[in-house]
């Protein structure tokens, strides 16, 4: 069935401005309206069915996209990095935007972003959490080091963050009362943190051994490096691992290399860093872990091994040997580890893919 009628929506807190376009008859209407899913269900409707509504991905969310497609309306969101606008065009209004999000909508140029369900975002939404929070600790105990440092105060051990190491930080001491106050706010700060975090580790645990996601989860933590809070963030930030093959996931999360080729020349750049950032991060962070030693899985591999198919735990353990030798042959080579994690990286995410898009199919044939 072909759309008579091609609406792009500009959405913001407040309000929504919306532009139809009919590209069989050149007419285009205008309107602005409350942000209200109701109020902009009931201008669409106003508009000869089919119809095809369009809006761009951003802090607003999927609120709109979700009633309207309960109401029958087919409405897509807009991948906002893939929005083409011309280099000269420095002209931006709302209304521009709309335009320009029903004229690519009628000639098929849009990137749609898979719309998750409620519960879905729910589960993102704690995954991210999680890292916000252990980002806020991280710079919170580097702002109490700052200040020992400055004054040359310097702990003893290299072991930092265990319980002697607090008791030691307490003990602390500076004759300056401005000093103090901010050293002590600080190591309050750092110590608030570590236990919030605590909290939302011990919620995500519980989170993780009942959702739909848990057979993903327990699979990827047969690899290296991925353990119960990776699996889980990459698990609910992925979502349907069947959208993707073995080498397209590299590019879905930015690990593959940029391009700029013309003619006979051919240079490739850094990786794009396109798509999901925070799924990119935990897979880079991962993929440090294969560079270290390895023979046979340790006692903790050993006990997840155990915990999933035969099929799974064969492509688990072939990935991380595999992963190892590729690590072996960077260094071999004197490759820098910068670029060669990337590498690894990129390769991870396929031997992810490997292990959660069967899992996800089966379930579906299950289902059927």
């Amino acid at each position: 069935m072909f759309e008579l009628t091609f609406i792009g929506l500009d959405v913001h807190a407040v309000n929504v401005v919306g532009l139809a376009l009919t590209p069989d008859t050149g007419e285009i209407a205008r309107h602005t309206m409350a942000a209200d899913p109701a109020a902009v269900l009931e201008w669409v409707r106003r508009f000869e069915p089919p119809v095809k509504v369009v809006y761009e991905s951003g802090p607003t969310g999927f609120l709109l996209a979700r009633y309207l497609q309960a109401a029958g309306i087919n409405c897509v969101v807009a991948a906002s990095s893939k929005l083409l606008r011309a280099p000269g065009d420095r002209v931006k209004t709302d209304r521009r935007d709309a335009r320009v999000l029903a004229e690519m909508l009628a000639v098929g140029s849009v990137t749609e972003v898979r719309i998750p369900d409620p519960d879905e975002e729910a589960l993102r939404d704690l995954s991210r959490l999680r890292a916000a929070t252990a980002k806020d600790l991280a710079h919170s105990r580097q702002r109490v080091n700052a200040i020992l440092l400055r004054y040359g105060i310097r702990y003893p051990k290299d072991t930092r963050w265990t319980q002697e190491h607090r008791a030691w930080l307490l003990h602390q001491h500076f004759s300056d009362p401005a000093l103090q106050f901010t050293y002590n706010a600080d190591l309050e700060q750092a110590e608030l943190l570590a236990a919030h975090l605590a909290r939302i580790d011990r919620q995500v645990t519980a989170t993780a051994e009942n959702c739909r996601y848990t057979p993903v989860i327990e699979a990827l933590m047969c690899l290296r490096g991925i353990r119960l809070t990776t699996a889980f963030g990459l698990a609910v930030e992925i979502g349907d691992w069947t959208r993707f093959t073995g080498s397209s996931i590299g590019s879905y999360l930015g690990l593959v290399p940029s391009e700029e080729s013309s003619g006979p020349s051919r240079h490739q750049g850094p990786i794009t860093k396109a798509g999901n950032t925070y799924a990119r991060k935990l897979l880079i962070e991962a993929a440090w872990q294969h560079r270290r030693p390895y023979t046979r899985p340790g006692d903790r591999l050993l006990h997840q091994l155990e915990l999933v198919a035969p099929a799974t735990r064969i492509r688990a353990l072939e990935g991380n040997h595999r992963l190892h030798r590729k690590w072996e042959h960077f260094d071999e080579r004197h490759k820098m580890p910068v670029k060669a994690n990337a590498a690894i990286a990129r390769e991870l995410a396929g031997w992810c893919w490997s292990l959660a898009a069967p899992l996800q199919q089966g379930e579906r044939m299950n289902a059927a």
